[in-house]
């Protein structure tokens, strides 16, 4: 039977069935979550969280990971779904100037407690074996499509480029809908399909998926669920959660994730990476003089 409950009632839900076996400082933080609404969670930082409930944000941290959520992000992004469908980007936006204020320094603060938080999230959220696989995509293709559409868009350019960089041939495709078309006969058999899958649903993921498993070219989809409609279709499913408040930027864990997979690719085909570094820099001395070294 379908969950019915809203992610609020499926916390309250987790904290009753786990209350018992919650040390007390963890009880306190599960108190004030299930008591407080759920926009001032959304917001609200592990450090705030913790100067709230008397602990810390390590104890706020270890509370949700106890409930399930893998961390504070893991819980605002259940809470959020429900949030951003039922509010108004404009609501939204209102909403999250009041609680960030007009305190610069705290504005500066809130921005890298997410950013840190995000990181750190996606950090645990590796899957090593995905990544060996996706590694191992990546260097043995002739040909790597990048795909990322919207604010997935600067995650996939950043891969192409540095891809380009390192000897790897890749295209950075952003198209949509009708367009999408010509950029998909182009992709063939033993290339590499790497998708950035965006916030919003796209009709375009599922073919893009699909035709990449009729020629032949494996997938590796970075997305904000590990476990979501696509991960038994395609090759190796990354995590890169998005935000929760939009407070920091969509593709912020991508272009992270990114970076790692390029330093995998360094490490397992040095010569290459190294040559074409090379040969990049002596292109840029010629074009812009000796002094650029």
């Amino acid at each position: 039977m379908e969950n019915t409950q809203s992610p609020i009632e499926q916390l309250r839900a987790q904290v009753r069935q786990l209350w018992d076996d919650l040390s007390p400082a963890e009880r306190a933080v599960c108190h004030y979550l299930i008591s407080t609404s759920p926009d001032q969670i959304l917001f609200a930082s592990a450090q705030e969280l913790g100067t709230a409930t008397g602990t810390s944000n390590a104890t706020v941290v270890r509370t949700m990971q106890r409930l399930g959520f893998g961390g504070l992000p893991g819980l605002k992004r259940a809470l959020a779904a429900e949030f951003t469908s039922a509010v108004a980007p404009d609501v939204r936006l209102k909403q999250r100037i009041s609680h960030v204020g007009q305190d610069l320094s705290g504005i500066w603060q809130r921005v890298f407690d997410e950013a840190r938080e995000r990181v750190e999230h996606c950090s645990r959220l590796l899957d090593a074996e995905a990544f060996k696989k996706a590694v191992e995509l990546l260097v043995n293709a002739p040909g790597v499509f990048v795909y990322g559409a919207g604010a997935s868009e600067p995650a996939a350019h950043h891969l192409a480029l540095k891809l380009n960089r390192r000897g790897h041939r890749a295209r950075a495709v952003s198209a949509t809908g009708f367009a999408l078309a010509d950029d998909l006969l182009w992709l063939t058999h033993g290339e590499a399909l790497v998708v950035f899958q965006p916030a919003r649903k796209l009709k375009e993921i599922t073919i893009l998926i699909d035709r990449a498993k009729a020629v032949g070219a494996g997938t590796i989809l970075i997305s904000d669920e590990l476990v979501g409609s696509f991960a038994d279709r395609v090759d190796a499913v990354l995590a890169a959660p998005h935000t929760p408040t939009g407070i920091t930027a969509e593709p912020l864990t991508g272009i992270i994730v990114a970076d790692a997979l390029l330093l995998a690719l360094d490490t397992l085909d040095e010569p290459r990476s190294v040559e074409h570094s090379h040969q990049l820099n002596a292109l840029r001395e010629q074009l812009l003089g000796p002094r650029f070294r």
